[in-house]
């Protein structure tokens, strides 16, 4: 059968997985993002929150337990049914040898070129873009230097607009932009996420203050979860985090 998403809630209901056999990076693990809600994820490196990602984009099958969208296991919708439900934008912005049209357009091939340029536009890319040599038409070459990271990752955001998925799946690496690109970037993500279910991994915890949950994910477990401002009353795991961050901002890279 086809998925069809209607809030887009999404749950982990007793999900075992291992990438190799008995070696489990969730075990047991229960999860919920609800609907058209941002939820975030953070923590340390290698603790389980990417693998959350790869599995709900069914990049690999879990051995028990169900992933449900909607109450429907996505074990046993179509694949591709799936995927087309959702936007992934990672910390690597992946160019295609083309335009910088081509490489917006592949988020939903049958766009209109006007639609590819209203897509650049909340995403903050139309005047850089329009700033290239050749505009919409400049040629970028796979690995491209023509574009900056901050620019790139704009790319990457005007191609999930356009994909207009109810899905959105964030890898935000903020932690290597300027900070004129970083509320640029900013900016794109929240017109990106609005109305629609977000997980996010969270690189830096400034990001996720107006998250309406957030999930401290370390061993293959939810060891925290709340609010920010509850969270660091409690003052435990998320508030050293939060504490270290902001004394050191330069956090440690992604699993």
């Amino acid at each position: 059968p086809e998925l069809k998403v209607d809030a887009g809630d999404i749950v982990f209901d007793n999900v075992n997985f291992a990438y190799r056999k008995k070696r489990f990076v969730l075990r047991d693990f229960n999860f919920r993002a609800e609907g058209g809600k941002l939820t975030a994820l953070v923590g340390p490196s290698g603790g389980g929150k990417s693998t959350i990602m790869n599995l709900i984009e069914r990049f690999y099958d879990i051995q028990s337990g169900t992933i449900t969208i909607d109450g429907q296991d996505i074990s046993k919708v179509r694949i591709a049914s799936l995927r087309d439900q959702i936007a992934l934008v990672s910390q690597h912005t992946t160019i295609f040898r083309g335009s910088i049209r081509e490489n917006i357009r592949f988020g939903r091939p049958s766009a209109t070129d006007e639609e590819v340029e209203t897509a650049a536009k909340n995403a903050m890319a139309y005047d850089f873009i329009m700033a290239t040599p050749e505009g919409f038409e400049t040629e970028l070459e796979e690995g491209s230097g023509l574009l900056s990271g901050g620019q790139l990752q704009r790319l990457a955001i005007a191609r999930a607009m356009l994909r207009d998925a109810p899905i959105i799946l964030l890898d935000e690496a903020t932690s290597s932009l300027d900070s004129e690109s970083e509320h640029q970037v900013q900016v794109a993500f929240e017109r990106l996420m609005a109305g629609r279910t977000t997980i996010v991994i969270a690189h830096r915890l400034s990001t996720v203050l107006g998250a309406s949950k957030i999930c401290v994910v370390e061993d293959g477990k939810i060891t925290e979860s709340g609010r920010h401002a509850e969270l660091l009353a409690a003052g435990k795991r998320y508030a050293r985090l939060y504490q270290l961050q902001f004394k050191d901002p330069d956090d440690d890279k992604e699993d």
